[in-house]
């Protein structure tokens, strides 16, 4: 008896990344981030593709593998992080969703409310990371790095060099952050419904249901979480 089983065929969607793959690697063009000097360290060759099906088949080719920091990609999570916390209305309230134009880091404030115009630049992902709940910015931080591996499927860990050197010539960022403290909220006419500052009510856990005290949520809600002037010409965001 022997074993004539037919050898499986390739995937189509494998077989055209293998293609793309081939096709692009012999690009050369452009060069390494280099406005954070740890990025300068990253080889140009790392290249890989990746591609997630909705029903949950993962097709990789190349260095799909190579961890990198993800940069601006974490963003729009943070934002969707803040909207579960606080609700459109007052997100919006804080950070605009309006095009710019400009680049990434630009200080890009609204002139009358002060408002980041989106999220995506750096004014606006700063102003939505403030929103992110917790007792402590240690708590905070802890929710935030929960929800990237919810995502991820696995736990992802801050970059210590990266960060180190993110901090040493972060100077932009903080020139944001100034421009924000000295314009800290809209002004009065602007508020829809202008009203006394009131402490925030945390969730209540339900029947049974123990809280997490160092979050201010429960452990069901936490589960249900797991998401102008230019300082570095880049693209318009």
């Amino acid at each position: 008896m022997t074993n004539d089983m037919p050898a499986p065929l390739l995937s189509p969607i494998l077989k055209h990344l293998r293609e793309l793959h081939r096709e692009i690697s012999a690009v050369t063009d452009g060069e390494v981030a280099t406005y954070i000097p740890e990025l300068a360290k990253a080889d140009p060759r790392w290249f890989g593709i990746c591609v997630v099906t909705t029903n949950g088949g993962v097709y990789e080719i190349g260095d799909a593998r190579q961890e990198f920091t993800i940069q601006s990609i974490s963003k729009p999570f943070v934002y969707g992080l803040a909207l579960e916390d606080h609700g459109r209305a007052d997100v919006l309230a804080k950070v605009g969703v309006e095009p710019t134009g400009d680049a990434f880091n630009s200080i890009s404030l609204d002139p009358v409310t002060g408002r980041p115009r989106n999220p995506m630049i750096n004014a606006g992902a700063i102003a939505s990371t403030g929103l992110i709940e917790g007792l402590t910015p240690q708590v905070r931080l802890r929710r935030i790095l929960e929800m990237f591996a919810h995502y991820a499927g696995r736990e992802l860990a801050v970059d210590a060099a990266v960060y180190a050197s993110e901090s040493a010539t972060g100077h932009c960022n903080r020139a944001i952050g100034q421009a924000r403290r000295a314009r800290p909220h809209p002004p009065a006419h602007q508020n829809p419904a202008p009203r006394k500052p009131q402490p925030r009510a945390l969730p209540q856990a339900a029947e049974g249901q123990p809280r997490d005290r160092a979050a201010g949520l429960t452990p069901k809600a936490r589960e249900n979480r797991r998401g102008g002037n230019f300082c570095n010409p880049e693209g318009p965001t």
